[in-house]
């Protein structure tokens, strides 16, 4: 199995009423419990996300609010390939796509995960679905359609000069 190349990861709170962000380091791409714990480090009385960006290809988000995690994998047949996305798919408890099943890119996990936050499960799907889209593309989206645009980029910044 080839390892993970993580792209980058990033973690988004609130702190003084105001969203705050900052790079993550890239081994919690490597690991679901490790980026559950770095986000979980971050969280305040709303919460964190973690955002992990892998090989161009797909990413994962992690929400953590007190004891619970929603999960999100932008792309359920990513899983096949990469350590993370089946640890998301174990902690789902959904099976892994098999080599004869259909290889069309679709979500997997909590697609609410930022409903309360303004982005409804259609509009999270399309986002997800569009072939056209880098994953960096679209957590930027994401980000923007849940007002920390500007925090998250100045993170995004931070991990990518790592």
């Amino acid at each position: 199995m080839p390892n993970d190349e993580t792209d980058f990861a990033v973690v988004v709170y609130r702190e003084d009423d105001r969203w705050e962000a900052s790079a993550l380091p890239l081994g919690v791409g490597q690991d679901l419990d490790a980026l559950v714990d770095a986000t979980r480090r971050q969280a305040s009385d709303g919460g964190a996300i973690g955002f992990v960006s892998i090989e161009d290809d797909f990413f994962v988000a992690v929400r953590v609010r007190g004891e619970d995690v929603s999960l999100l994998l932008s792309d359920v047949t990513a899983a096949g390939e990469s350590p993370i996305a089946g640890e998301v798919l174990e902690a789902l408890d959904l099976p892994l796509p098999g080599p004869d099943e259909d290889e069309r890119v679709m979500p997997a996990g909590d697609m609410t995960i930022f409903s309360d936050l303004g982005l409804k499960p259609m509009e999270l799907g399309a986002l997800c679905d569009d072939l056209d889209l880098y994953p960096d593309e679209m957590l930027e989206s994401i980000a923007a359609r849940l007002g920390f645009a500007e925090p998250y980029r100045r993170a995004l910044d931070a991990a990518l000069a790592d």
